[in-house]
């Protein structure tokens, strides 16, 4: 069963996999095409393999049949880290590499480059499902000044700066996640002088550049769905707009706010609906939806399984979306 799901997601991709092997592609989405306890992705020639079974037993020989299939019909891959999302092994959890000598250290998407650790936790250190927004910013951002909140890694703010923006701030909790984006902006050659990480709390961050009354043309925000700290909780489930609220007044009469949720279990009409009653007062306006690419919701030919909740009008539990800043005179 598993060759046959594997085989058919691999098949659905072939035009994906560019020859020179650069980029970073979802091989196999497992929640939806057949597996919900694996996961395949690629970042240059390292294959990355997670799982999600409970049962230590059944998630290893998952992942060794998986690694053994994919690596018979991708033969150029180099190496493989396999990450086990429920593993008590910290190290498993992170990722351990089990074919070849070292990870990739670096992914190109439309031709920027990415720094990547992709040991570092138990993510990959990037986040594939948000390439078109990457793409939208590298086209639109010249000239911006943009605060790319709950950055990570910092790929979005990354593609700003490729774009040509002109300020770009990077905030996270993490120094170590954010100093992946000052080495892809040195990679890249691109004048980091212009970008800033800081890492602290998004509500002390963002009460901090009121009171500067600092503003931007796009701001960006990308939070868990759940967290907490000392200074404020974010719920994108039963307060899914409260943080659009808390940035708004960041943003320059005309500027972009950037707003994502990921929560799987709210559905995308009550999403637009709670994002319809922020709008109705004019100062906000939704201008476009941004589509999650397809190697990340799985094709017509492969897709068994569907979201728990109807991610519609979006094409994916990740819902992203394009709202457009008019301040009061």
């Amino acid at each position: 069963m598993l060759k046959e799901t594997l085989s058919r997601a691999l098949q659905a991709r072939t035009a994906q996999l560019k020859d020179d092997h650069q980029g970073a592609l979802r091989l196999f989405n497992g929640f939806y095409e057949g597996d919900p306890a694996l996961v395949a992705e690629i970042y240059g020639k390292t294959l990355v393999l997670f799982g999600y079974d409970r049962n230590p037993n059944a998630d290893t020989a998952r992942l060794a049949a998986a690694q053994e299939l994919i690596l018979d019909q991708l033969p150029w891959v180099e190496s493989v880290v396999q990450k086990q999302r429920f593993a008590s092994d910290p190290v498993k959890k992170r990722g351990r590499l089990t074919c070849g000598e070292f990870p990739t250290i670096q992914m190109r998407e439309h031709g920027v480059w990415y720094a990547l650790n992709l040991v570092m936790q138990q993510d990959a250190s990037f986040y594939i499902d948000t390439r078109n927004l990457r793409k939208w910013l590298l086209e639109n951002a010249a000239g911006w000044s943009v605060l790319n909140t709950f950055a990570y890694t910092g790929s979005l703010g990354l593609a700003a700066l490729a774009g040509g923006a002109e300020r770009v701030i990077q905030t996270d909790r993490n120094p170590k996640f954010l100093a992946l984006a000052r080495q892809g902006g040195m990679i890249n050659r691109l004048d980091i002088g212009k970008m800033k990480l800081r890492a602290g709390d998004f509500f002390s961050e963002v009460a901090r550049f009121k009171r500067d009354s600092d503003l931007f043309d796009c701001m960006i925000v990308d939070p868990p769905f759940f967290s907490t700290t000392q200074k404020g909780t974010v719920d994108l489930v039963n307060e899914s707009t409260r943080v659009i609220n808390k940035v708004r007044p960041l943003i320059r009469d005309g500027g972009w706010l950037v707003a994502i949720n990921n929560a799987l279990f709210l559905s995308g009409a009550e999403y637009i609906q709670s994002l319809e009653e922020i709008c109705a007062d004019g100062y906000l306006t939704i201008e476009a939806l941004i589509p999650i690419p397809a190697d990340i919701t799985g094709y017509p030919e492969t897709i068994v399984n569907v979201p728990p909740t109807d991610p519609a009008p979006f094409n994916h539990p990740t819902k992203i979306v394009l709202l457009k800043v008019r301040r009061k005179s």
